[in-house]
């Protein structure tokens, strides 16, 4: 037997703990994640649902056997233990679009107490498209914009999209050593950023990406109908377009690679404009000095403003999770609302109590 309690931890045992409080008291929901990174993200979806009659507590299982990203591992210590009082909440990885190739991916997708991102991982998200000039902004404090940060990502998921899908292809099927995520990884990285022409980094990807389809093509001819099945049915029934294809590539390959090397070269810029504006606007030294020293105390780090974004609630990925918890949540009123009238069904009325022959 476990000697710690998150060993002995279940549903059921949560459930009872609930029923042993006050009539008033608010229902506690025990939310497992992966990892500490993943902690203040499962607690911005799960903490807007929280009301008069419930709240979450996000926590990891175990500090010590529990290793960084290592989902399998927590789906093997709450194997059978989840339920509507502990949930699990994971990175889908390519696990919610390889349609139960692994045993993974079935629980994942075939549990309802599992909730997982959508997008491949929760870096995707912090990466999305549409919030990155808000993150300069916020690092930099200078709305300044060098780039169009949005159509940059926008382009480049274009030109990732069909190798992408050759990626899905393989990984569901037991090929996927042929061409694993890191194969994949290494043709899409931008192989360095100008800000004075942005376009040629995605020029480059897609030369690359060009050539890896044409050697996959010698290598599968007779996949020419398999592929195009593949590419309608992750824009059709996942709603995974060109344009969004970068939320579901791996996250720390684009956090790593591709967001935060870009955003370094745009803050570095702004930065150094802000402080040639305040060296030519200081009437003196003194003033000068003070200035850039409060503003260089002021500015922030990208990675860590990148874990802190939100703008991701935007996307169709974090709706979608969203819609999922509320399911859950409404699913569970119903069967104590259910639970309810049975229970009512099955005490006896007065007139009974008084016919009984004990009476």
């Amino acid at each position: 037997m476990s000697k710690r309690l998150t060993g002995n931890l279940s549903s059921q045992y949560l459930e009872a703990a609930n029923r042993l409080r006050s009539k008033n008291a608010r229902r506690k929901i025990v939310a497992f994640v992966e990892s500490y990174d993943d902690v203040f993200f499962w607690r911005t979806v799960l903490g807007q649902f929280e009301d008069q009659t419930r709240y979450f507590e996000v926590m990891l299982p175990s500090h010590k056997t529990l290793e960084r990203g290592k989902k399998s591992v927590l789906m093997r210590l709450l194997e059978g233990k989840v339920g509507k009082d502990m949930i699990a909440c994971v990175d889908a990885d390519y696990d919610y679009l390889i349609k139960g190739a692994t045993e993974t991916s079935k629980r994942i997708l075939s549990n309802p107490y599992v909730f997982h991102t959508y997008a491949y991982s929760i870096e995707n998200l912090q990466c999305y498209a549409s919030s990155l000039h808000n993150v300069c902004v916020a690092v930099t404090l200078n709305d300044r914009q060098i780039i169009d940060l949005y159509e940059f990502v926008r382009q480049y998921s274009v030109a990732i999209f069909p190798l992408f899908v050759w990626s899905i292809w393989h990984y569901r099927r037991p090929i996927y050593t042929e061409f694993t995520i890191s194969d994949f990884n290494k043709v899409i990285e931008l192989g360095g950023f100008n800000l004075g022409n942005p376009e040629a980094s995605i020029q480059n990807v897609r030369n690359k990406v060009g050539k890896r389809i044409a050697a996959l093509q010698r290598q599968y001819p007779d996949a020419k109908e398999s592929y195009l099945a593949l590419k309608r049915e992750l824009i059709e029934d996942y709603g995974i377009t060109p344009d969004t294809t970068y939320l579901y590539i791996q996250g720390h390959h684009l956090f790593d690679k591709t967001i935060v090397p870009v955003l370094n070269k745009i803050c570095n810029r702004l930065m150094h404009d802000r402080e040639m504006e305040i060296r030519r606007q200081s009437v003196h030294g003194t003033q000068m000095r003070n200035e850039l020293s409060c503003y260089n105390h002021s500015v922030q780090d990208i990675p860590q403003m990148l874990k802190k974004n939100t703008g991701y609630m935007q996307s169709q990925p974090y709706k979608w999770l969203v819609a999922d918890v509320e399911r859950f949540l409404n699913n569970t009123k119903q069967q104590k609302t259910a639970k309810k009238e049975t229970e009512k069904k099955d005490v006896p009325t007065t007139a009974e109590t008084s016919d009984s022959p004990e009476a």
